[in-house]
């Protein structure tokens, strides 16, 4: 099973990227995670520029969401909304056949996010993305540096607990 992890943070040490390698790394046997990290490159969305004038970073992710068995997206929360990076990919994503019907789950490096998770699940249940009904995970990792967070995501109960989201989300995908 061929999973893509979406990061809504492009800072350097990023706390929810973080998370994403961590998921990466405790994948079940079986399952693989890629990230895409390539947010920064993308144009501002325009729908002039899809189909034949589509910019070639924009076919890029649309072409790694089709290829994914499932989607797992960790974001932050800025100004009580989705950060514009993430929204401006899926903006890409939102005309074109990857989203439809296409498994994704939430993971969270913070607490404090619920309206921008309220607000971002409203955005993939609009595209007919298929949100995972299962707990979310969220880990504890806000304003934490980077060897702190890889303390924490290193204690095998977290590891132990990172493998069963995953595998808890492999057989959502697999039972679709």
């Amino acid at each position: 099973m061929n999973l893509i992890g979406l990061s809504g943070s492009l800072r350097t040490a990023s706390t929810n990227t973080g998370l994403l390698r961590a998921l990466q790394r405790q994948a079940p046997q079986g399952c693989t995670l890629a990230l895409y990290d390539r947010l920064a490159a993308l144009p501002i969305f325009n729908p002039d520029d899809e189909g034949e004038r589509l910019p070639p970073e924009a076919a890029r992710l649309n072409e790694a969401v089709s290829r994914a068995d499932g989607v797992v997206i960790c974001c932050p929360e800025y100004a009580h909304g989705i950060p514009g990076g993430l929204k401006n990919a899926l903006d890409w994503l939102v005309s074109g056949p990857a989203a439809v019907g296409k498994p994704v789950m939430l993971v969270h490096a913070s607490h404090r996010s619920q309206i921008s998770r309220d607000a971002l699940r409203e955005v993939l249940n609009t595209m007919s993305f298929k949100v995972f009904p299962g707990p979310e995970l969220e880990v504890p990792l806000l304003g934490k540096k980077p060897a702190e967070f890889a303390e924490i995501l290193g204690d095998p109960s977290w590891r132990q607990r990172l493998r069963a989201t995953l595998a808890d989300f492999a057989r959502f995908i697999g039972e679709r």
